[in-house]
């Protein structure tokens, strides 16, 4: 009995070092850096869901860093005025070129609502626009389905989330339920990946 609880408790001391490396990597990663906002492409794609996100975006397509911007998982309702009025921006520059995706509702169905408008318009180059801690998974399952797209990462920060998350449980609680979140997006892709192989 005394074996098998020791046995037990290293694989959990072994699981937990696993995971609390990878977790470092994954804060290391988000973590506020230079955004690079000269370099343009194809289009802006910008994912609903967190403050600022969308502004950000418009900004952008105003700033002429594409020529297209793409709005996934907006509500059925919503349309470029009511988005104007709840983000307080204008767009500057023509409306023509502005996307309403309307379908998605989550991560996954935002990543299969941008594929289908990349290859729609046979675009070769993104600028994705969402929450640091949301950007490893949504360019993960983004680049799962459409690894040819070159993606250009632009993080929005939120002063909602404290600097020192890991003291505030909220904080916490939000960037680790997000890389777990990851972890699992990225051992599905790989077993698929490695199925198909």
């Amino acid at each position: 009995m005394k074996r098998v609880k020791f046995i037990a408790r290293i694989y959990f001391y072994f699981f937990f070092l696993i995971w609390l490396g990878g977790f470092i990597v994954f804060q290391q990663y988000i973590r506020k850096r230079p955004i690079d906002e000269t370099t343009k492409t194809d289009a802006i794609v910008v994912l609903t869901g967190g403050k600022n996100r969308i502004a950000e975006a418009i900004r952008l397509y105003n700033k002429g860093l594409a020529d297209m911007l793409f709005i996934s998982g907006v509500e059925p309702h919503v349309n470029l005025e009511t988005l104007e009025i709840q983000n307080h921006v204008n767009f500057i520059r023509g409306e023509n070129n502005v996307i309403l995706g309307k379908e998605a509702t989550n991560t996954i169905e935002n990543a299969v609502e941008v594929n289908e408008m990349i290859r729609r318009n046979r675009l070769k180059s993104i600028r994705l626009v969402t929450s640091y801690y949301h950007m490893p998974r949504s360019m993960e399952e983004i680049l799962a389905q459409n690894p040819e797209v070159k993606i250009l990462e632009h993080p929005v920060y939120s002063k909602n989330v404290s600097k020192r998350w890991w003291k505030r449980p909220k904080s916490f609680y939000l960037i680790a339920s997000e890389y777990h979140k990851f972890v699992f997006v990225y051992m599905k892709n790989l077993v698929l990946k490695l199925m198909r192989a």
